[in-house]
């Protein structure tokens, strides 16, 4: 019976550990700093004193997504550190929830309806990051609404009209867009917050009821965490000005802001 084996059946337990690993590094660190940085949309009024004059969502977003496209190899690094990582865990990932069973409709306690949303949120998220990255890396712009092209020379402006449906503001099929974005930055987070605490038990590190209850909370308080950079970096472009976040760009990328330290802001206000 062993010979009759496939490839993944013989090698079941080295693959279901890749592929916990491979979601949480790279694509689950990948996640973190990604959203981190479109959630910079909102976090970078903290900076409302370092680019003066302009939004400074909008001209801290330009200036991560700038020093991103600087970094050497980036294309190498994209493959070789996310797409071929998606691709082995997505197809691994399809591969398990189709063949895996569930007891929701049985026994309905807490564990199988994680291991039924764990599966939804697989699928919908694996649709969500090929329109992602199809509509603003590909620039299939046939997808989106408008058709805005995005750029990383006018990273914000054209992100918040890709989200939007025009440079004038919300359109039906915007408002389409953004609930979609909502939906698949929700589901991803939760299926690496799940993921992460399934992740601990493939591994053998939370062996007994109670590291796996004290890891959950962890994983809890992650998800949160994440989820309210997702919420608020897909909420951030939603409501950004076109026009608004043009001249922050505008000004970043010809060096134009203007840069007042603490000091100067004490100097002023003494003369004031």
């Amino acid at each position: 019976m062993a010979q009759n084996k496939s490839f993944l059946e013989k090698h079941h337990f080295l693959l279901r550990r890749l592929h916990s690993l491979a979601g949480v590094v790279p694509i689950g660190v990948f996640l973190l700093f990604h959203l981190t940085t479109n959630a910079s949309i909102v976090w970078g009024a903290i900076n409302k004193g370092k680019f003066e004059g302009v939004h400074p969502g909008a001209a801290t977003f330009q200036h991560e997504v700038g020093f991103i496209h600087s970094l050497p190899a980036l294309i190498l690094i994209e493959i070789f550190g996310l797409w071929l990582p998606i691709a082995f865990h997505s197809v691994l990932g399809v591969y398990y929830a189709t063949t895996g069973k569930n007891n929701v409709a049985h026994y309905k306690y807490q564990g199988n309806w994680r291991y039924t949303l764990q599966r939804i949120s697989g699928y919908i998220g694996v649709l969500f990051i090929f329109y992602h990255v199809a509509t603003l890396r590909w620039h299939w712009t046939f997808l989106v609404p408008g058709g805005t092209k995005w750029s990383g020379e006018w990273a914000a402006s054209t992100l918040a009209a890709a989200i939007q449906g025009s440079e004038s503001g919300f359109t039906a099929m915007g408002v389409v867009v953004a609930l979609f974005y909502m939906l698949g930055v929700s589901l991803l987070v939760f299926h690496l917050a799940n993921g992460l605490w399934t992740a601990a038990i493939t591994w053998g590190l939370t062996i007994s009821e109670q590291a796996q209850k004290r890891w959950g909370y962890v994983c809890a308080a992650a998800g949160v965490g994440l989820m309210a950079l997702a919420w608020s970096a897909v909420i951030g472009f939603a409501t950004l000005d076109y026009e608004e976040a043009r001249l922050a760009e505008e000004r970043v990328r010809h060096g134009e802001v203007t840069i007042v330290t603490e000091s100067q802001r004490a100097d002023a206000g003494e003369r004031e």
